[in-house]
């Protein structure tokens, strides 16, 4: 059944003051700075009860497939009935920052039945359990995935949970990009490019490389890497007039990048940074002095970006085209006007209020967030009702 309450949450041109937030009976009241709404929407609370979730995807009939971190995989109607969890799913690593992550449909879903499916394998040793991230695709039959395939595995499997990456992105020639991270103790084998560490990830659907990847023909090197030098990818999205992939990836203490990776380039870290290690040991912020790329905008102090969209509906003339970056730490939504290559403003909407996980575009044309807790939340924004 439907909930019968929504979060409604009315911002104006000009909010200054409190933002109430109604959820199940409970008022919870959180500051919010005086800033300048440009677009009035509401926030509608479409589900909750979910355990962290990371990912979201829409299928043709209006449901949408939703991942939990602990490695269940959920399909939520458009009233926001939860399913039981889906059978099939493969084991996960569940520590940390690891789990089941992103999930993707293939441009071919309404023929094939195609999803992928990124997570942290394990693989245990003697010395441990030990994972990296892999990407699986399968077959969605009801509430069942069949046929299941691993089509590509982060080499190498390392200790520790963190910094796993991972967003799943069709680009508009139908090759798969897959983000991944430093898995946070190696971050100095994201400058080699003979392993998979700090890299974006191009193939096709079924695992196999595109010849014309910029490291196919290198015996030394990889050949599904893209780009190089990154830390921790966990946003991704293709710009829909260039085709182009943008990415957001998080920085130590400050300076989150948002790029747009070239074929073969190298990113610089952690050599450059705008932000500085945890341990307080400054990073040099040149990048194009060094040899690296400069980033197109960053954040310091860091807002911790996870999920990442390009607006393209009708719900919202003035938002389209915008690109909009949950938040974790920062515990607000971004939307940056972008011209071109360049970002030219930015709007925090949604201040001091939840982490968000995931931001996503429903075939209404209305914005779906994932918010980061144990009892996780589906959220929509839609136009204002006065």
């Amino acid at each position: 059944m439907a909930y019968s309450f929504s979060l409604n949450t009315r911002l104006h041109k000009t909010i200054t003051g409190l933002l109430v937030i109604w959820l199940c009976g409970c008022l919870l009241t959180t500051a919010v700075y005086a800033q300048r709404i440009q677009t009035a929407f509401d926030v509608k609370l479409l589900a909750r009860g979910l355990n962290h979730p990371w990912g979201m995807a829409f299928l043709p009939d209006g449901k949408m497939l939703v991942t939990e971190r602990a490695g269940r995989l959920r399909i939520v109607a458009p009233d926001g009935r939860i399913s039981e969890p889906v059978s099939n799913v493969p084991a996960v690593y569940h520590e940390k920052q690891g789990g089941l992550l992103d999930v993707a449909l293939d441009p071919d879903f309404t023929t094939n039945r195609l999803i992928y499916l990124s997570y942290a394998e394990p693989v245990k040793t003697s010395d441990g359990t030990i994972a990296s991230t892999a990407v699986a695709r399968a077959e969605l039959d009801g509430n069942s995935l069949k046929n299941l395939k691993v089509i590509f595995r982060q080499d190498p499997k390392t200790q520790g949970g963190q910094h796993f990456g991972s967003r799943l992105v069709f680009a508009p020639d139908g090759n798969l990009f897959i983000t991944l991270g430093d898995r946070g103790n190696h971050m100095e084998e994201a400058q080699n490019t003979d392993n998979h560490i700090g890299t974006i990830i191009r193939i096709r659907p079924d695992g196999s490389v595109p010849d014309d990847n910029p490291f196919v023909n290198d015996k030394k090197a990889k050949p599904e890497i893209w780009s190089y030098g990154h830390r921790s990818v966990q946003g991704a999205a293709i710009h829909p007039k260039t085709g182009e992939l943008w990415i957001h990836e998080h920085g130590p203490r400050g300076g989150d990048e948002i790029n747009i990776p070239k074929p073969g380039k190298n990113y610089g870290w952690p050599h450059a940074s705008y932000g500085m290690h945890y341990s307080m040991i400054p990073i040099k912020d040149e990048h194009a002095e060094q040899g690296y790329e400069e980033p197109i905008y960053y954040w310091t102090p860091s807002v911790a970006p996870s999920g990442m969209l390009f607006y393209t509906g009708g719900l919202f003339p003035g938002w389209r085209n915008s690109l909009f970056v949950g938040t974790l730490a920062g515990q607000h939504l971004i939307r940056l006007s972008v011209s071109e290559n360049k970002v030219l403003s930015e709007e925090q909407l949604l201040k001091n209020t939840l982490r968000f996980r995931d931001v996503e575009q429903g075939p209404d044309g209305a914005i779906y967030l994932l918010t980061d807790e144990d009892d996780g939340k589906i959220l929509k924004l839609v136009p204002a009702a006065n």
